[in-house]
């Protein structure tokens, strides 16, 4: 049991990491980038981002991942004092989820899915619909309780490991 209570923690920290890594990137890189671009540069340039990052290795290593093991880690290490620190990780990353779920994909959707027009009036009102700023301030939300979420789970390790050497 000490095996997998030490595994899925190591790999809930390290997929909670990567998860949050790359919110924290579309704050303070991508959307700033894009958001001194005209609009053919916007709507292509996110279409074709969204369209990359849904692959196996973001969505096993970061997005499920953190979920799955995090869950995992919490069932393993019930009772234990790490506990309090998944479940508080847990907590968050599901606000995470959600957000990203009822906010962020369905705004990604109807951009990809209203094509890249050539009339300038077109593409204005596409990204005009797109709510660059609704989609940034849930992404903020993203970033802050997925950098708690991984520093909670960081602690857990650490107390972890005091208990397993100790």
């Amino acid at each position: 049991m000490d095996t997998v209570s030490t595994l899925s923690l190591v790999l809930a920290t390290l997929t909670m990491g990567l998860v949050t890594g790359a919110f924290v990137v579309f704050w303070h890189t991508i959307m700033p980038g894009l958001a001194t671009t005209d609009d053919r540069t916007f709507v292509s340039a996110f279409q074709s981002i969204d369209k990359a990052i849904i692959n196996p290795w973001f969505m096993i290593t970061g997005f499920m991942g953190a979920l799955v093991f995090t869950l995992i880690a919490a069932f393993a290490q019930f009772g234990r004092p790490t506990f309090l620190w998944i479940a508080v990780a847990l907590v968050l990353y599901a606000i995470v989820f959600v957000i990203t779920i009822a906010v962020n994909v369905p705004l990604n959707d109807a951009i990809k899915a209203a094509g890249l027009p050539d009339d300038p009036a077109e593409l204005a009102a596409i990204r005009e619909a797109f709510d660059e700023a609704r989609w940034r301030a849930w992404n903020l939300v993203r970033v802050i309780a997925g950098v708690v979420a991984f520093a909670s789970l960081t602690w857990a390790l650490v107390l972890h490991g005091r208990t397993v050497v100790g």
